[in-house]
């Protein structure tokens, strides 16, 4: 194991990334990471995850955090699979294709499967409504995407991986949401024990009282059978 005076951050985020095969979840998740399109469609086979360094500033405070997004399948007979790494995610992106129909009337399903096998009930989740750029394509009105956020109450935000619109916005706003969770954390039992007793995750010890600080994370890559080649969206 490393210590936390061997690691060059302060929080490492775990995020997984749910919808329909097809939405575009991988071209997205490539887009934040590299800056880059990919044109062609690979479906992903299991799930794969890629990593980014970023600072988050808050409350007086500057944060380096080591974030991990988990992309997963979103074939049907991947469900089970999928589902295993929910409750070792501390927040979601929830991606529907803003030019089919059937992909947004099945986040309701996304969100039922979310809530019953996440952490908590109230998981981060940030609702994105991808492939923006099609206009001339688009099937899902923006009063359909209101009256679902409302339903549930989660923050929307329309994303295009093509272009690159709004995609580091969306993650970011997912950030914040789990940052301004784990800042509150000495009053959040939920997020406290998934933090500590995850095995994807990194144990932390208490620092200042109102923060959770990063102590200590296996040195050790995810096994290949957590990992699988993920090529494209």
């Amino acid at each position: 194991m490393m210590t936390g005076a061997n690691i060059d951050y302060d929080y490492l985020l775990k995020f997984l990334v749910l919808g329909d095969s097809g939405v575009g979840k991988t071209c997205l998740l490539y887009q934040y990471t590299d800056g880059r399109f990919h044109s062609q469609f690979i479906s992903t086979v299991g799930i794969d995850f890629r990593e980014k360094r970023l600072v988050y500033n808050s409350r007086g405070r500057r944060h380096r955090i080591h974030l991990q997004i988990w992309d997963t399948a979103g074939q049907e007979r991947f469900r089970s699979l999928t589902t295993a790494f929910y409750r070792d995610a501390m927040g979601f992106l929830l991606i529907f294709d803003l030019t089919s129909e059937k992909s947004f009337l099945e986040t309701a399903n996304w969100l039922s499967q979310l809530r019953t096998h996440a952490y908590s009930e109230d998981a981060d989740v940030v609702l994105c409504g991808n492939k923006c750029d099609l206009l001339q394509l688009r099937v899902v009105s923006r009063d359909q995407v209101a009256a679902l956020a409302n339903r549930y109450r989660l923050p929307y935000i329309e994303t295009s991986a093509c272009t690159g619109a709004n995609v580091q916005e969306a993650v970011e706003l997912l950030v914040g949401r789990v940052m301004e969770r784990i800042e509150n954390a000495a009053c959040n039992r939920e997020l406290s024990l998934l933090l500590t007793q995850s095995r994807c995750l990194p144990s932390i010890a208490y620092g200042p009282p109102e923060l959770l600080r990063l102590h200590e994370r296996s040195d050790q890559e995810p096994s290949a059978s957590q990992r699988r080649n993920c090529r494209n969206c």
